[in-house]
């Protein structure tokens, strides 16, 4: 089968968004309840970027600075993350998880990595391969552009 440029950008254009809503119902689910989605991808974020700046957060969730210093404020008052000075300037505010945070964030992921399995496992196994074949092709195209959640 061919396709076209256009019909592949298509296709993704349909699927991924589909996909990316699954995943983040299912990431939903297996947080902790009271924990925003903001919350949630802030977390992430800075799980995967150790030592993230107050704007880093900020621009990747899309909240103002001081919308995400409140937000962050909570996450530290409820022990998922600490907030600590940059030792070269002292306006620049580190951040990090706690241990508590990143098994927040550990478990949620474990829940929906089941969740996903169990869905996926409705394909045959030529199927899961030529999905895990697409995945692998177009990680580099795409992984330059963002870190997401």
């Amino acid at each position: 089968m061919t396709c076209s440029r256009k019909e592949t950008a298509r296709q993704v254009l349909e699927v991924i968004p589909l996909v990316m809503r699954t995943v983040r119902t299912e990431m939903r689910r297996h947080r902790a309840h009271d924990l925003s989605v903001p919350q949630f991808r802030a977390l992430g974020f800075v799980q995967r970027r150790p030592g993230a700046s107050l704007s880093d957060v900020a621009e990747h969730i899309g909240l103002t600075l001081p919308a995400m210093s409140k937000l962050i404020d909570g996450l530290v008052a409820r022990k998922l993350m600490t907030r600590r000075g940059h030792s070269d300037d002292r306006r620049r505010v580190m951040l990090e998880l706690t241990a508590r945070g990143a098994a927040l964030l550990q478990t949620s992921r474990e829940s929906t990595h089941a969740a996903l399995a169990e869905r996926l496992s409705q394909l045959s196994e030529s199927d899961r391969a030529a999905i895990v074949r697409a995945m692998h092709i177009l990680q580099p195209l795409f992984a330059h552009e963002t870190t997401s959640d």
